[in-house]
């Protein structure tokens, strides 16, 4: 496969939440506690509201454009923007351009504790809807949420169930496909020094009716160039957690031994590479691995995926 760059696409919202959030949130969820997850058909009932209602439009932030959490921010003026937008606009009205200080929109706050809204992935199958200041935390961890695709090779901005990208994997970016729990894979390229920055996605692994994604990489650590090798799982990190794997590379006497926790996909490959956590080789020692005058890069991973019990 030919190396490339990827960026990951967060696809969550970020919000800056202070404690008015979670007090507000505590409100909200002492309030609802018995009914903090109902059937859609609430979205007609007396605080059920709907995407296009008109006070959902009034959260929405005049700038990012996102649902807002307290701390709310007005100008003098009554124009609104979320506490992460007033720090990005140097406390300046966008609308009016008059110094905003620090009007709070507490009517709105108010507002905004009594409402219940659906999901942001009704669509894709989530048909509850939760209080204002629970639905992000829900939107979080649902089990709705898709997953971006997990190729490393180029930007993709796929997204989809795990089904969908495995099936997206193999046809549209023709990623080799196995079965089974150990695996040996050959690593070649003829002048490694060429090679500063890239990455590949080598292998997705079908073990336990799960899979697993096997990323190479090179990169410089500091001012050395390195190798790594690492797993990634295509599910949540809590699965995760139910597996480990091993990774394996040597030659001439010597051997190289990764244990670890393979990393769910909801971390990008970027991410996983940067905190350093998977097999990582130093050229120079990846060449002596390699044979011969050390002009060539050959390399031999093997390694193992099992369940935790």
């Amino acid at each position: 496969m030919a190396p490339g760059s990827s960026v990951f696409k967060e696809v969550l919202e970020s919000h800056l939440m202070s404690s008015d959030y979670e007090t507000g949130k505590a409100k909200s969820e002492a309030k609802s506690n018995s009914t903090s997850t109902k059937s859609s058909v609430g979205l007609n009932g007396k605080n059920g509201v709907s995407p296009n209602n008109g006070v959902y439009e009034l959260l929405g932030c005049s700038v990012c454009k996102k649902l807002m959490y307290p701390p709310i921010h007005q100008c003098p003026n009554g124009h609104t923007l979320c506490c992460h937008c007033k720090v990005e606009v140097h406390n300046i009205c966008p609308s009016c351009h008059h110094e905003l200080g620090n009007i709070r929109c507490l009517a709105l706050e108010k507002v905004a504790e009594s409402l219940e809204l659906p999901c942001r992935y009704q669509s894709l199958g989530c048909h509850d809807i939760f209080p204002y200041y629970t639905k992000l935390k829900h939107e979080q961890n649902c089990g709705f949420r898709p997953y971006n695709c997990p190729y490393a090779g180029s930007e993709c901005s796929v997204m989809g169930d795990i089904p969908t990208l495995v099936t997206h994997l193999k046809d549209d970016h023709k990623v080799d496909m196995h079965d089974g729990c150990t695996f040996n894979h050959r690593y070649v390229k003829a002048n490694p020094h060429e090679v500063e920055n890239a990455t590949w996605m080598l292998t997705v692994f079908n073990s336990f009716g799960r899979h697993f994604c096997l990323h190479f990489e090179a990169f410089q650590l500091g001012s050395a160039p390195v190798y790594m090798a690492f797993l990634r799982f295509m599910g949540d990190d809590y699965e995760a957690k139910k597996f480990s794997y091993s990774l394996e590379v040597g030659a001439n006497g010597r051997k190289l031994i990764w244990q670890g926790i393979p990393r769910s996909i909801r971390d990008s490959h970027r991410k996983v590479r940067d905190s350093q956590d998977g097999l990582i080789i130093q050229r120079n020692l990846a060449l002596y691995f390699s044979g011969g005058e050390r002009q060539e890069l050959k390399l031999r991973i093997s390694g193992r995926i099992w369940r935790e019990d």
